[in-house]
């Protein structure tokens, strides 16, 4: 099984016709078991195509054409127009929204955020690179070409979760090395407001059945961790968490940015040091290399306990 998405899920994507988007429907079209993309949406363009993918003016153009509710969107159209393309898509019904697009007002997000919690939908980002369920389906640019993605991420019992796309597929890639497989690989975005977090994320992972564990990628910067080390501490997690802490050398280094949006270190809690304290005394394992993930992973399933 997975979270999110499976070789079922039905999805638009808006902003199809735009040059980064036609290459992200050639790898999704192209991967695994082939992405069920239904239709593309850019205003004016309806009656194109894009690698057979017919284009309508609208979302509720593309609802109608497929005669059925669609599940999801990915979201590739320009930050001005970003807000207006996901309340279009949450206004016509679709639960899940992936949004690939970067330094969008952070005013607009926190509206998108807002109303996909009214609409009872999920948003993924954004300025993340989206979902994967190895060898089955891939929503968004994660993994890269298709023939890359099938190297980088295959089958097995490890949850990815990530703030940076790239590094998504770096520990993915580290461990089908060690010859663990993942479940489901999310790149959940790197700015200051995003649409699901860690801890939200969680609880998809511990109901799904094929994930005996977590690694998740952090930085300093925000609030996160606290928020997964404080659920972890108040739920009866089956799964173990193993982490890895990038951008340590900012604690001696003050003021630096480290390179993402969320990267803001507001106060001594944000800081490196202290997010590794804190997710360990979560029980949560943060590891000092990638290197280090894969036996960290084993030695904790093989525990048989979370913490």
């Amino acid at each position: 099984m997975s979270i999110l998405i499976d070789e079922h899920t039905t999805f638009i994507v808006q902003g199809i016709t735009g040059r980064e988007a036609v290459n992200l429907v050639r790898e999704c079209l192209d991967y695994g078991k082939g992405a069920r993309i239904v239709a593309g949406v850019t205003p004016g363009r309806r009656g194109r195509d894009v690698h057979g993918v017919q284009v309508f003016d609208t979302v509720a153009q593309a609802i109608e054409h497929q005669g059925a509710q669609i599940d999801g969107s990915v979201v590739t159209v320009p930050p001005a127009f970003t807000k207006d393309a996901v309340f279009e898509a949450l206004e016509n019904g679709i639960r899940l929204v992936v949004i690939v697009t970067e330094r969008i007002p952070r005013g607009d997000v926190a509206q998108m955020v807002e109303l996909a919690s009214e609409r009872g939908a999920r948003i993924i980002g954004p300025n993340c690179l989206g979902i994967i369920v190895p060898d089955v389906v891939k929503m968004g640019g994660i993994g890269g070409p298709a023939r890359d993605a099938a190297r980088s991420y295959t089958p097995g019992p490890v949850g990815v979760i990530s703030r940076s796309g790239g590094m998504t597929t770096e520990m993915s890639s580290t461990l089908t090395a060690a010859g663990l497989g993942q479940s489901t690989a999310v790149s959940i975005g790197g700015d200051a407001i995003i649409g699901s977090t860690y801890a939200e994320l969680m609880p998809l992972f511990e109901a799904d059945p094929a994930t005996d564990a977590i690694v998740i990628y952090t930085e300093p910067g925000g609030r996160m961790e606290a928020e997964l080390a404080r659920r972890v501490l108040e739920t009866d997690s089956r799964l173990p968490i193993v982490a890895f802490m990038a951008g340590r050398f900012m604690d001696e280094m003050p003021g630096m940015s480290f390179g993402h949006a969320g990267t803001i270190v507001e106060g001594k809690e944000d800081t490196a040091s202290e997010k590794v304290a804190r997710l360990g005394e979560a029980g949560i394992v943060v590891a000092e290399e990638i290197s280090e993930i894969p036996s960290l992973v084993q030695d904790r399933m093989a525990s048989g306990t979370a913490v």
